[in-house]
């Protein structure tokens, strides 16, 4: 049986034409499915990710003082995520848990997910990451392979949470790279559209423009991170996945 990662091989070749549209420079030679996946080694490489050890450290010291009940709904990625301080009440009646660290990559929450996704026995998770990831040079196959690595990695111990991937936000400061994104997330799109466990919430039309530029209001100075402006519209995007669980 093809795990996810190889699956997602074929939807990454399926989707060339469809990414090829936002391309502002020539396409990359076609990799093979195993050079761009390589699904058995996807989530069993640290690579960079143990310098986030501290922040999983600080979480797991608040785990052996807090009582975490099965069943909730884990909230894990970067510092969209981090930042996003008033889960409770833009959601409330569920037990959210917020594991956003740093400004981690896709590839980060894969490697600790046993850490600080599983051991909560969630019901359903809440996903962010991808644009450090293409800030630092990782192509939109490699984080859509990324994040398949880490549904793979979470199914492995519970083969029915459900995961939805936010979709990777279009920032005024990393305008540059808003055809990388818009490749990323077709990806992840069509990645979810095949696999009824996975779900792709879109936020980034939302957040552009008439004229497909990211809406400057939405965001503190640093033009990166999201003001309460951001996150109200990001509340009404994911509210509706959950109250369908």
């Amino acid at each position: 049986m093809l795990s996810r990662t190889s699956q997602l091989a074929s939807a990454i070749l399926l989707s060339a034409c469809f990414a090829g549209a936002y391309a502002q420079t020539p396409a990359a030679p076609a990799k093979t499915p195993a050079d761009a996946l390589a699904p058995a080694q996807a989530f069993v490489e640290p690579g960079d990710s143990t310098q986030w050890e501290p922040d999983i450290v600080a979480f797991e010291e608040v785990d052996s003082r807090v009582r975490r009940r099965p069943g909730g709904v884990v909230f894990v990625g970067s510092s969209s995520i981090r930042f996003w301080d008033t889960l409770a009440q833009d959601f409330p009646g569920v037990d959210t848990l917020n594991r956003g660290f740093g400004g981690s990559r896709v590839r980060d929450a894969t490697w600790y997910a046993d850490r600080i996704v599983t051991p909560y026995q969630p019901r359903a998770v809440v996903f962010y990451a991808g644009d450090n990831d293409l800030m630092e040079g990782r192509s939109a196959d490699q984080v859509a392979a990324d994040f398949a690595a880490f549904v793979d990695k979470v199914h492995v111990a519970q083969p029915q949470v459900r995961i939805a991937f936010v979709s990777i936000k279009p920032s005024p400061s990393r305008a540059m790279l808003l055809p990388q994104i818009r490749q990323a997330n077709a990806l992840v799109r069509d990645y979810a559209a095949a696999h009824d466990d996975v779900d792709y919430l879109d936020v980034y039309t939302p957040m552009v423009d008439g004229t497909g530029l990211p809406r400057d209001e939405l965001f503190i100075d640093d033009r990166l991170h999201m003001n309460a402006q951001g996150y109200a519209l990001w509340a009404t995007v994911v509210r509706p996945w959950l109250d369908a669980l």
